[in-house]
């Protein structure tokens, strides 16, 4: 077996990985074989389970342990400012008439059928039973985004569970490292998915400042070796990098035998990745009522045409998952959420996500030791 080339901070020591290269936990992409190839490949996988119920959860959990024996860890969302309690039908019930007349208007001109696939509650009750089952299956790693309830990090410590937290200002940062987080994950606006409004450059190094020792890895317009250097050069512990992932064979493949997903949709989807731009993946509010960046498609055009406003998490999700889900499986992929950053400009191929990883080491290791060195005079 061919020798491994060696980069290592302080956060492998922690998570007891080989590189500090973390994958994004993401909700319809990141399942059991991504994580598994990412973990066995010297990074830490992540699952990512928001999309999902607790029997789900674990399975994916389970299967990942018959993949890899090396760490990883469980991501959900854990916004604090969304309802306790209420089923999908209950949420629905709080839904402004203007707003569900116009995505009834929608599914009467798209002909959407009724979706079959199951909804779940964006709650604090319902991510507090995923939580349950990350606690009970003794996951070396639990990530949470949107926030972090004050029950979370105790709980999961008192599990032997190491906790990261995800954060887009120093104010947050703050928060977390005040509740006992083990890893700050600093997200800039380049990020894809739910972002902030500070960008990488600007947000890592004063992340870094206020929550020192705790180690903070890197988010945000992160798409190779360079990227993974200059992240280094902030103070970054290391990176959580989820858009390049996203052109991985093993993206995607257990959402599709879940039934979460079609493969027309993953094909779709694949495909904007490798046509896009740095400019074509942009911020919308419009599939979960917080800022998220995705690519743009034909449902981001006609609700910015409509004018109509965004409601707040988690009504806008509630409204606009069915049609959505209808859409899909009517065979129109393109009313989906494509959640990408900006660097897929950069991405151009589909490959394995362990190539990937190795790429990524190979290319932090070049610019580090070869090409800096040639391209700057210091003093000693």
């Amino acid at each position: 077996m061919a020798k491994r080339n060696v980069l290592r901070t302080r956060l492998c020591e922690v998570l007891q990985i080989e590189y500090p290269i973390l994958l994004a936990g993401m909700g319809n992409s990141s399942g059991p074989h991504l994580a598994a190839a990412v973990s066995n490949a010297g990074g830490l996988g992540m699952l990512g389970a928001t999309l999902l119920g607790p029997d789900e959860i674990r399975a994916f959990i389970r299967q990942t342990r018959e993949l890899t024996d090396k760490p990883f860890g469980v991501d959900i969302l854990m916004p604090e400012a969304v309802p306790q309690g209420g089923s999908p039908e209950e949420l629905r019930r709080l839904l402004p008439q203007e707003h569900v007349a116009f995505i009834e208007k929608l599914k009467k001109q798209f002909n959407t059928p009724a979706a079959k696939g199951r909804q779940f509650p964006l709650t604090l009750e319902f991510a507090r039973s995923q939580f349950q089952v990350v606690l009970e299956e003794k996951v070396p790693v639990f990530a949470a985004g949107l926030g972090s309830p004050e029950w979370v990090i105790p709980e999961a410590h008192a599990h032997g569970i190491k906790v990261i937290s995800l954060v887009g200002n120093v104010r947050n940062a703050r928060r977390v490292k005040d509740r006992g987080a083990d890893i700050i994950v600093a997200q800039g606006h380049e990020a894809g998915g739910h972002t902030g409004r500070i960008a990488t450059m600007a947000l890592v190094p004063p992340v870094v400042d206020a929550v020192s020792p705790i180690p903070v890895v890197a988010a945000g317009g992160i798409g190779d070796g360079r990227g993974i250097a200059a992240a280094l050069a902030l103070g970054a512990a290391g990176v959580w990098l989820g858009t390049a992932f996203l052109a991985t064979r093993e993206a995607f493949v257990d959402h599709v035998a879940i039934g979460y997903l079609d493969k027309a949709t993953v094909e779709h989807y694949q495909r904007r990745i490798l046509e896009a731009t740095e400019e074509d993946a942009r911020v919308y509010r419009i599939f979960t009522g917080k800022t998220g960046r995705a690519l743009r498609s034909k449902f981001t055009d006609i609700w910015e045409k409509s004018g109509m406003s965004t409601l707040p998490m988690p009504l806008q999700w509630t409204l606009v998952t069915d049609f959505q889900r209808g859409m899909m499986e009517a065979g129109d992929p393109d009313f989906q959420q494509l959640w990408a950053g900006q660097i897929a400009g950069m991405i151009k191929q589909i490959r394995g996500a362990e190539e990937l990883v190795a790429e990524l080491v190979d290319g932090t290791i070049r610019v580090l030791k070869k090409v800096i060195p040639t391209q700057v005079t210091m003093s000693d």
